[in-house]
């Protein structure tokens, strides 16, 4: 009999969301077969088998969360074999921090769900009324966030159209569907979840700052939100950090790239402003090199190549998926890359080397009509570039007033390894290949 371990799918990873099964008890697999599908805080990938037999226990069931990494989700026996106890001593995988299962039976018939300890079979069984299927027993695809928002709104996942990836259900469709308005979860213990004490401590912590009770609704954080809140705390707190500040005029930009897109076209690609940030902020940073570089307590290490991070916003929250050695890639490269890498971002389809790692970020809220705001460094980068919107305001040109699109950057740096004379040449270094793009054509 063995053991299949929930694995660590990144090196920073802790616990994770197993999504789905691809295997049902009996079932004969072989190394390389998928079984199941995780969830990590950034995405969601499959999980292969590393051995051949027979799949006698299911221990974690579908939909589960918080289940913590190296934890048995299934067990692997010879086929044709026979169930076998499981270990003395050994308990099902807890689903979740704020809802522990309690201590089942010894037996490998035990499943840890999002409500506990229940008889394998009874987990395995379908059931029609369950909200994860229709009434024609098909799966419902949906976010573990959608999850918990439908069921607090007693929501039917199962006549909800979800409009995510290949139909999955997001938490902009529970909200579309009226949870929005729906009663707390509370008011119903049909909808509810179990109670669980992780939630008055923060019904609690919201009180003493004179947050009344029943006042609002409270999602609990999942696996990314978590992951966000734990990083970005220590990179403020931690990290020795300081902004600069610059004007970029973009006129000749904006007409640079109307006439690249115009010869690309033919292709189906479409360069955005934020192609030609990445592509300048690569041949900058290969232009200061000690902007491209890490601290570490062991020595500073200097980057050989541009990897260059972009912020995407996905459901729940946000990731950094990356263009290798873009300081080498033409514009039209980078466009596609990145249409590609945002893409399967938000699909969380993203591979760990494809957001982890990196040697600088740039975030964009241009399209948001932001003009200038200052990020959060994402260590271990050095840096990150934090662009505006690029709109019209009046400049003074020899002595005369004109009026300029003009787009506001800030570099955020890393005190510890760029100092301000080394961000301030990265920013001299930029300016003129943002303003005169043509330079990056050639």
């Amino acid at each position: 009999m063995t053991d299949i371990l929930m694995p660590a799918l990144s090196p920073t990873m802790e616990e994770g969301v197993l999504a789905k099964w691809h295997v049902k008890v009996g079932d004969t697999v072989k190394a390389g077969d998928v079984i199941a599908e995780i969830e990590t805080d950034k995405a969601t990938m499959e999980v292969e088998a590393v051995d051949e037999g027979q799949i006698t226990d299911i221990l974690v069931a579908e939909g589960s969360e918080g289940v913590k990494v190296n934890t048995p989700i299934a067990r692997l026996g010879e086929e044709g074999g026979a169930t076998a106890p499981a270990p003395k001593g050994t308990e099902p995988a807890k689903v979740s921090a704020a809802s522990p299962a309690p201590a089942g039976p010894e037996s490998g018939d035990a499943v840890a769900t999002p409500l506990g300890v229940k008889p394998a079979a009874e987990v395995m069984a379908p059931k029609t009324s369950t909200p994860a299927t229709t009434a024609s027993g098909d799966r419902v695809f949906a976010s573990p966030l959608a999850r918990r928002l439908a069921k607090q709104a007693g929501l039917d996942l199962g006549s909800i159209k979800g409009s995510g990836p290949h139909g999955r259900i997001v938490r902009a469709d529970i909200e579309a569907a009226g949870s929005a308005s729906a009663r707390p979860a509370a008011t119903s213990s049909a909808a509810a979840p179990p109670a669980s004490a992780a939630e008055p401590r923060k019904v609690q912590s919201l009180a003493q700052m004179g947050i009344p009770d029943g006042s609002y609704d409270l999602i609990p954080l999942d696996g990314m939100r978590k992951a966000i809140a734990r990083r970005l705390t220590y990179s403020f707190r931690d990290v020795p950090h300081f902004p600069l500040t610059i004007d970029c005029e973009i006129d000749g930009l904006m007409a640079v790239r109307a006439k690249v897109n115009a010869m690309l076209e033919p292709q189906g690609i479409k360069v955005s402003v934020n192609d030609f940030v990445i592509k300048a902020c690569a041949l900058a940073l290969k232009a200061v090199p000690e902007a491209n570089a890490s601290y570490s307590p062991e020595g500073i290490a200097m980057h050989h190549h541009a990897d260059v991070a972009m912020a995407v916003a996905i459901d729940g929250g946000l990731i950094t998926p990356i263009v290798r050695k873009a300081e080498l890639k033409s514009l039209s490269q980078i466009a596609t890359e990145s249409k590609d890498l945002a893409k399967r971002a938000r699909d969380r389809k993203l591979k760990p080397d494809e957001f982890q790692g990196g040697t600088f970020s740039v975030s964009n809220l241009g399209m948001f009509g932001i003009k200038a705001f200052a990020s959060i460094i994402n260590e271990p980068q050095g840096a990150i570039m934090s662009v505006g919107a690029g709109e019209q305001r009046p400049v003074v040109r020899n002595g005369q007033l004109a009026i300029a699109t003009v787009m506001t950057v800030t570099l955020t740096c890393d005190h510890r390894v760029v100092d301000g004379a080394i961000g301030a040449r990265f920013l001299q270094a930029f300016k003129p290949l943002i303003e005169d793009p043509v330079t990056m054509l050639a």
